[in-house]
């Protein structure tokens, strides 16, 4: 392997992956992945973006085929499948995250994979191993762009193009050669900007539909011969050049094989955009701490990174669900008064009166500790003003998902019942099943359909 030449490289690693090559714990981990991945897909059903795109895909692909569409229980080809359960699994904001690349994996790396393991009837195993090809490669193309490139591009769209292309190209067992190609061919079609966020627009997604899409497009095309830039992550005129003032070629290659990137993977706890995570959790920490009710809180100052200024900044009156989880004041709102920010209190209460006043009390300040540790570390710090003049801190330093801080298989599992029955993708007994088969996917000789027809 040649380090001057770091696209090739990971396409090397991707393409020569090997189950016997990855650690037991690392696999144990993508089976937690894929959980809470499958639930926040069946979380995106009803949802009217999400609907959109799906319909699109449907109407686009056949009546039938061997790969399942989710929230719809049917089959469809690959590319449908894919395309529409990479939407629906990044609507309810419960779909997981990795910290130093600011990259929600999930959502562009198992669409993919599982539509086209179903397709080609792989096993549990093949699964498990494109997955964690596809999360490593993303992981590291996420590092390498930087914060500069997350500024203004929704990292989940650019690098995802290049994770799907990678978990796709592993189970097509394409040579080194072929996944340059299908990298090449992926990171000339990364898109995703964060206007959307301003309008409350319906992008974000569609940024994980086209990655997902446009990645398994680039490792099938690769396969047949199709050629794509060599150097498409550090060439003059490639993402770096284009997309990022920061890069660093270095991320691309990071201790591949040793250092196992997927196994830092944070699970979303609050049903929120992640960069509001941290303050969140140092909020309701001190409001449990000092048994200090919502009406007595004067003013709160989230100190925080610049990216979550950068990315919360712009949300200053949600007019959606979904824009309401952009927007820290409403989380701490909800936080505040209700206990918790998740699913059924954004849809019940971002509107409600007492949370909006406890909104406009919050503001967030760059705190230099915070934005110095960010994006390795997500440390969460609060200060508050009391209505009768106190002035109280609190501070986390692993928000609840994180890897020193994670959720356990039994709140996985529950928090993927609670996903299941959201918008009613599944019932107990389906998502029990489904939890089931999950937990034994490594000894799963075909992947085959999760869900039956008809409901």
């Amino acid at each position: 392997m040649s380090e001057s030449h770091p696209s090739r490289t990971l396409a090397e690693f991707a393409a020569t992956l090997t189950c016997e090559s990855i650690p037991a714990p690392v696999v144990r981990r993508a089976e937690d992945l894929f959980l809470d991945w499958f639930a926040s897909a069946l979380a995106g059903k009803g949802a009217r973006p999400v609907e959109s795109i799906a319909r699109f895909a449907e109407a686009m692909g056949p009546a039938d085929g061997p790969s399942e569409i989710l929230i719809h229980r049917r089959g469809s080809s690959p590319m449908a499948a894919a395309v529409a359960n990479a939407a629906a699994s990044h609507f309810a904001e419960q779909d997981d995250v990795h910290n130093g690349s600011v990259f929600h994996p999930a959502a562009v790396v198992f669409p993919p994979a599982l539509a086209v393991a179903q397709a080609l009837g792989c096993s549990g195993r093949d699964l498990l191993r494109a997955s964690v090809a596809g999360y490593e490669v993303g992981i590291r193309v996420g590092e390498f762009l930087g914060r500069s490139h997350y500024r203004i591009f929704h990292t989940t769209g650019t690098a995802g193009t290049l994770a799907a292309a990678a978990a796709v190209g592993n189970l097509l067992r394409l040579s080194p050669e072929q996944m340059l190609h299908a990298l090449g061919s992926a990171g000339t079609q990364s898109a995703g900007l964060w206007e959307f966020l301003r309008d409350a627009a319906d992008s974000k997604q569609l940024h994980t539909a086209h990655a997902a899409g446009a990645g398994l497009t680039a490792a099938y095309l690769a396969r047949d011969g199709f050629t794509g830039a060599r150097r498409i992550l550090e060439g003059v005129q490639g993402m770096a050049a284009g997309m990022s003032t920061d890069a660093d070629p270095a991320r691309l290659t990071d201790r591949l094989g040793t250092r196992w990137a997927l196994a830092e993977t944070s699970f979303k706890f609050h049903a929120s955009c992640r960069h509001t995570h941290p303050a969140a959790d140092a909020l309701q920490q001190l409001m449990r701490t000092h048994h200090l009710a919502a009406d007595a809180v004067e003013r709160v100052t989230a100190q925080v990174h610049q990216g979550a200024i950068d990315v919360l900044g712009p949300v200053t009156d949600p007019q959606t669900v979904h824009q309401a989880k952009f927007s820290m004041g409403t989380v701490l709102g909800l936080v505040a008064v209700e206990g918790r920010a998740g699913l059924g209190e954004f849809d019940a209460d971002y509107q409600d009166p007492a949370v909006v006043a406890f909104r406009d009390k919050v503001r967030m300040e760059l705190d230099p500790e915070v934005d110095r540790a960010y994006p390795a570390r997500w440390i969460g710090k609060v200060r508050v003003q009391t209505t009768d003049g106190r002035t109280l801190e609190a501070r986390i330093d692993e928000p609840k998902g994180d890897p020193g801080n994670t959720l356990s298989r039994a709140e996985l599992e529950d928090k993927a019942l609670r996903l299941a029955r959201y918008r009613g993708g599944a019932d107990e007994a389906e998502m029990r099943a489904v939890i089931a088969r999950v937990w034994s996917l490594a000894d799963a000789p075909v992947v085959g359909r999760f869900l039956a027809d008809g409901s």
